[in-house]
């Protein structure tokens, strides 16, 4: 995005970046720049399925920015890189503004295609596991047996050793090894 616009001479003013699903437009930062945008703004996405995977909602958010004045450019359609509102010959105009919308529709359409085959293959997925009875094992593996990371974290509790000396000696990360000892702390509250 950022080539794009230095080789186009568009200035970048807010960059807003989500780390959730497009599956729904309920994300913190999208949120944020719905509130900020205004008329004849213009709103940059990389692909469709960043600015949202759910055709009709996606469909529905791209019709409330065009009534807003506010110009959507999805670089992997090339179609809404051209500002249409400059043509002289209206007819040309309503034609590409009309391939246009037909090329998101369809980029839209492929995105919702993906999420509900991507979906369909997980739930499938996990229902071949649990008929195989092997879902004890799904999800990411342990970073180290909890009984062993117990009789590790008693030398901390005796003074032997400090934690972070622990966390490195069991080669764990500081996240993993937090959640262990507060498994670790709640074991012994319920002991």
């Amino acid at each position: 995005m950022t080539d794009y616009c230095n080789v186009n001479g568009i200035a970048l003013v807010d960059i807003f970046t989500d780390q959730q699903t497009g599956k729904n437009f309920d994300r913190p930062e999208y949120q944020f720049l719905k509130k900020r945008i205004l008329p004849g703004d213009c709103i940059i996405c990389t692909e469709t399925d960043r600015l949202g995977r759910d055709k009709t909602s996606t469909l529905k958010e791209l019709q409330y920015y065009k009534e807003k004045g506010v110009r959507v450019m999805i670089l992997e359609i090339p179609t809404t890189l051209i500002d249409y509102s400059k043509m002289d010959n209206s007819l040309a105009k309503m034609m590409m503004e009309t391939i246009n919308n037909l090329l998101i529709e369809m980029y839209a359409t492929f995105a919702h295609a993906e999420m509900e085959k991507r979906e369909r293959r997980q739930t499938e997925g996990i229902a071949a596991k649990k008929a195989r009875n092997e879902w004890d094992d799904y999800g990411r593996p342990a970073a180290m047996d909890f009984d062993e990371f117990t009789e590790q974290y008693k030398r901390v509790i005796d003074g032997e050793i400090k934690p972070f000396n622990l966390m490195r000696q069991l080669n764990m990360t500081k996240p993993t090894f937090y959640r262990y000892k507060k498994r670790f702390e709640e074991r012994m509250m319920n002991a």
